[in-house]
């Protein structure tokens, strides 16, 4: 039987609590996203300033070490702080991923010195140590709010939290574009062989401003009390999940307090077991599978970024400086993140609770397969005109089904099915696992599409080939979810863990 406490989260109605546990929840994905997708602008200014020598242009494996050292951060981060989740509380290692993340954010933009070799070894360590606090929040994020929403919406506010996302991915363009232009109109018409060492402010200014509103929200993380689902199923404390609802919900007294004081007896066998796989190894498996796949896709996308840019939109301007370069790719990336990441979001926190998650990722994956297959049969003809809109509309389409569809729903799930003694772990698990294919997305085909044989580059042949390839890898998600994943909608965790 169900704990009265339990069945009045699942029941109650939507409270202004609910909102207010989405935005403190989401600003650190809101900052997760922030430092992570805003490394490919900083390498833009990075190249103007210490790269004359290779046409100020950030060498490829330079690009593609600090793309990977802060998601090996956020594997790791993701295992550790979820395990840490189910082990100690939710809460009281919530703050340490905030602070971790704000703390290493600063140092990023700090990286102690002014040389080349100083700069990148002391971004990269803050990078990594950035992605540990990001790796972190993950899991708990997604776990807190699964845990304090009703069954109706959970799809809804879960989808909301990891919107904050998209709203990250905009804001290090946004910014990147207004501190670009604030020190573009103090550079005096500088031209890129004449950019000041100024412009080695801009980069550090846009990395520690991303700091800025996960740190606002610490003392509302701090003051948040442990979910009910934590306290009375894990740590068996059903009174104490009683008094903390009692406050924070706007749900009856009487309504919530058990007759029967018993706690629920927890199920024998550990984590990782031989019964723990037997009840839980298809469900691991399909999160973790799908998680992988769309981050391989996801983060290509993402890194391609760059080359769709100077393929399609960058004219060769002689008197093209450092904030003029990056100035532009952050406006190119904010019409992406405004016209097709957002609204992508934002479908699935309308849809997910009326349509199911399985459908929305299937669809997801499926169309993402479409569009791809589209991008690389025809790459040969969209590259012999620039600025050529059919393509520019069509690689956005990418990013609208990642997030109408697998992106969010593969962080969504793994929240929902897992018993709560398991549940941060195991989204974390998942998680590094997707992860895992988020490095071999941003540096393997970030070395494919600058793949140069007998010295010359073979860009066009090798990104239609890495667009078909991510075709495939799309639809062998559409054929994981279809055969392996559940779904969750409409029922409680607990029906679900069942």
């Amino acid at each position: 039987m169900a704990l009265k406490v339990l069945s009045a989260l699942d029941g109650a109605r939507t409270q202004f609590y609910h909102f207010k546990a989405i935005i403190i929840a989401g600003m650190s994905l809101f900052t997760d996203a922030y430092d992570l997708f805003c490394i490919p602008s900083i390498m833009i200014l990075i190249g103007r300033i210490y790269y004359e020598k290779n046409k100020y242009v950030t060498p490829t494996k330079v690009v593609s070490i600090m793309a990977a050292i802060a998601l090996v951060g956020t594997a790791i981060g993701q295992v550790v702080f979820g395990r840490l989740g189910d082990l100690v509380g939710r809460r009281r290692v919530y703050g340490i991923a905030l602070m971790i993340m704000v703390l290493s954010s600063i140092g990023c933009g700090f990286s102690i010195c002014t040389t080349k070799n100083c700069v990148l070894v002391s971004m990269g360590l803050f990078r990594f140590i950035l992605g540990l606090g990001i790796g972190g929040d993950y899991p708990l994020s997604a776990t807190i709010m699964s845990e304090f929403a009703n069954k109706r919406t959970r799809g809804a506010f879960i989808g909301a939290v990891f919107s904050m996302q998209g709203f990250g991915i905009l804001a290090t363009s946004a910014v990147t574009v207004v501190v670009c232009e604030i020190f573009k109109s103090t550079a005096n018409g500088a031209s890129k062989d004449q950019t000041t060492k100024v412009s080695d402010i801009a980069w550090r200014l846009i990395l520690m401003l991303g700091a800025i509103p996960a740190g606002l929200t610490f003392y509302w993380r701090m003051k948040m009390p442990e979910t009910a689902r934590y306290t009375a199923l894990v740590e068996q404390n059903i009174v104490q999940a009683t008094m903390d609802m009692e406050k924070v919900m706007e749900i009856p007294m009487d309504q919530i307090v058990e007759d029967n004081l018993l706690p629920p007896t927890l199920p024998p066998y550990p984590l990782l077991s031989k019964q723990f796989f037997q009840r839980h190894g298809r469900d691991l498996f399909s999160c973790s599978f799908t998680w992988f796949l769309v981050d391989i896709a996801f983060y290509s996308s993402n890194f391609f970024q760059s080359r769709i840019y100077y393929d399609h939109l960058r004219t060769n301007d002689e008197n093209t400086n450092a904030y003029k370069d990056a100035l532009n790719f952050a406006t190119f990336q904010v019409i992406i993140a405004a016209c097709f990441t957002i609204p992508g979001y934002w479908f699935t926190v309308y849809f997910i609770d009326r349509i199911g998650r399985v459908k929305i990722q299937m669809m997801g994956f499926f169309l993402m397969a479409l569009v791809y297959l589209a991008l690389g049969i025809s790459y040969h003809a969209w590259t012999k005109n620039k600025q050529n809109k059919g393509f520019l509309i069509l690689y956005g389409l990418t990013f609208f089904f990642a997030n109408f569809g697998p992106n969010t729903t593969t962080f969504i799930v793994p929240a929902e099915l897992f018993p709560a003694r398991f549940r941060s772990t195991c989204h974390g698990i998942s998680g590094a696992i997707g992860k895992v294919g988020a490095i071999i997305g941003s540096v393997g085909f970030v070395w494919v599409k600058n793949h140069k044989k007998d010295g010359k580059p073979k860009v066009i042949d090798d990104m239609a080939a890495s667009f078909i390839i991510l075709a495939g890898v799309c639809l062998l998600g559409t054929a994981v979810t279809y055969f392996f994943t559940r779904e969750t909608m409409g029922r409680s965790l607990e029906e679900n863990e069942d």
